[in-house]
């Protein structure tokens, strides 16, 4: 994806491709097949049965043969899927609950079927996780051109397009989570929750939906430090809000089970990085503004801020290289937007403004050791409000006597057949 690089596990092996984080990604779920026809022979119109293993092994052969890269063509045969399962859901006698097997697998994952369930909710609940999981996919592939070199001193360039598209999807995988919490996991007494994927668990969903807002606005700053409109103030600000989301997002998983091992693991190595580089933004951003008042006391302030950055910074690039090398490993990106920017003026700017207030620094040595507080700010962006699709026509159409009579023109079908071979065989 992106700009990965190729890499040999070991001699003679098949080479492996290390994924490039500019986006947390979640690792995409398919569809495993499922006998769908004779599970449901009888319990539902015929032309539903076809309709849901149809799609399935769509969505199943499409991510296996691009490796989940195709995501407009899978986009559209989820959402196909997901109006399918909401005339369902929403057919009180469908009789459908409780008589096939829905399979998932990790894609690529050599094993047979990693989840495997009969709740039709779960169902849903797998398609709009992987509605996010292409939203997410998406949003880095934007973030990290093709075209790029492998060089790390290499320069990312962006468009300005890109990067708003890419904001767009990370409000939107985060309205789909939003959805998942408020209006699926709901549904789910605890001991089926207790049994789901880590990264389908209530803290993680949570968690993911945060942060993907903390993203956003980190791109939102990165344009408008590229913009010569933006002022200190509104640059402040959405690095402020950044440090809040991230905060959110960290707090949201940290004291929760599931961060010992896998998907959570990560995730929470993950905010506490992008947490850093925010509170670094946000602390040179802060000094800037303060450092324009006329008192001692603000280039004092300005100056504790400044340093802060530095040393925040710092530890951000510690905290970026655990992130990498938690399982599955990924490869940090080269810098880009403001992080690049910034990791070239904090460490300038602590270094002179330090030089140049050096005598109030002595004079202000209690001032020193409280760090100014960074101001709260109301935060602007919102998960992407998601609804289930309109029903697909025919979705929920069939009675028993309909069935009824499907099933007795199968079984003539079939008792016909069988006559036939035994007239052959005589």
């Amino acid at each position: 994806m992106g700009c990965a690089t190729s890499v040999y596990d070991s001699v003679g092996k098949k080479k492996r491709i290390v994924q490039e984080s500019v986006v947390f990604v979640l690792q995409l779920r398919v569809p495993v097949q499922s006998d769908l026809q004779r599970q449901l022979k009888g319990v539902a119109p015929r032309t539903t049965v076809e309709r849901l293993a149809c799609l399935r092994n769509q969505i199943q052969l499409v991510a296996e043969d691009t490796g989940g890269s195709a995501i407009s063509e899978l986009r559209t045969a989820l959402e196909e899927y997901l109006s399918l399962l909401t005339g369902i859901v929403k057919k009180k006698n469908d009789g459908m609950e409780g008589c096939v097997e829905f399979k998932w697998k990790i894609l690529g994952d050599g094993r047979r079927a990693e989840l495997c369930f009969t709740n039709i909710w779960m169902e849903m609940l797998t398609v709009i996780h992987m509605m996010a999981a292409l939203a997410l996919t998406e949003a880095n592939s934007l973030m990290t051109p093709k075209a790029c070199s492998d060089s790390s001193n290499s320069v990312r360039v962006v468009s300005s397009d890109c990067r708003r598209d890419a904001v767009d999807l990370l409000l939107k995988a985060s309205g789909y989570l939003e959805f998942c919490i408020r209006e699926i996991l709901t549904r789910f007494p605890p001991d089926i929750k207790s049994k789901l994927p880590d990264d389908m668990q209530e803290s993680v969903l949570q968690t993911l939906s945060i942060q993907a807002l903390g993203q956003g606005t980190e791109i939102q700053l990165g344009l408008a430090v590229d913009s010569q409109k933006a002022t200190l103030s509104v640059k402040r600000r959405l690095a402020c809000e950044q440090v809040i989301y991230f905060s959110q997002a960290y707090q949201c998983l940290s004291g929760c089970e599931v961060v010992s091992h896998g998907c959570a693991k990560k995730l929470l190595r993950f905010i506490y990085w992008k947490f850093l580089e925010a509170k670094a933004a946000a602390y040179y951003y802060h000094g800037l503004v303060t450092d324009k008042g006329n008192e001692p006391a603000c280039h004092v302030s300005a100056v504790c801020c400044f340093l802060a950055a530095a040393e925040l910074l710092a530890e951000s690039k510690k905290a970026c290289f655990s992130f990498c090398l938690a399982p599955p490993v990924t490869r940090a990106p080269p810098m880009w937007g403001v992080m690049k920017h910034l990791s070239q003026k904090i460490p300038e700017v602590a270094f002179r403004k330090s030089q140049t207030y050096g005598y109030l620094l002595e004079e202000e040595e209690k001032a020193m050791q409280c760090l100014p507080e960074l101001p709260d700010f109301q935060l602007s962006l919102r998960p992407e409000e998601f609804e289930l699709p309109e029903i697909e026509a025919g979705s929920s159409e069939g009675n028993q006597t309909h069935l009824l009579s499907e099933h007795l023109e199968d079984y003539s079908d079939n008792h016909d057949d069988d006559e036939d071979n035994d007239e052959l065989d005589h």
